[in-house]
């Protein structure tokens, strides 16, 4: 899959608290962390952007997406609700990378990005 799904989630995102979930867990994050970056809430989840440190996708430095996370309450049994997706810069949209079960675990991912797919 290369795009978000159009599903409407039934649960409640985006919302305060989870929001500041996220931002809180990317101060934990292992790249990149003189950069400071933004959550914002979007249609069923979170859309992170930050300032572009490495100057591989923005030369200016602006700022960049970098992750989407959705939940689908609707999700199969074998997949979970929250879908994390990195920023295909070069095509210009979403690449899904995992689903999990928890966001916990997606901020895992998300924070310790091993694959280097949302930290360039």
């Amino acid at each position: 899959m290369t795009a978000p799904s159009a599903r409407q989630s039934t649960a409640r995102h985006p919302n305060e608290v989870d929001l500041k979930r996220i931002a809180r867990a990317l101060q934990g994050r292992r790249r990149y962390r003189y950069v400071s970056p933004s959550v914002h809430a979007a249609p069923g989840g979170y859309r992170i952007d930050s300032p572009c440190c490495s100057r591989n996708i923005d030369p200016a430095g602006g700022v960049i997406d970098i992750a989407l996370l959705e939940h689908h309450a609707d999700a199969a049994p074998d997949a979970g609700p929250w879908c994390l997706y990195a920023r295909d810069h070069v095509a210009g949209g979403w690449q899904l990378c995992a689903s999990h079960r928890r966001l916990a675990d997606a901020l895992d991912l998300l924070c310790s990005d091993p694959e280097r797919r949302f930290w360039r």
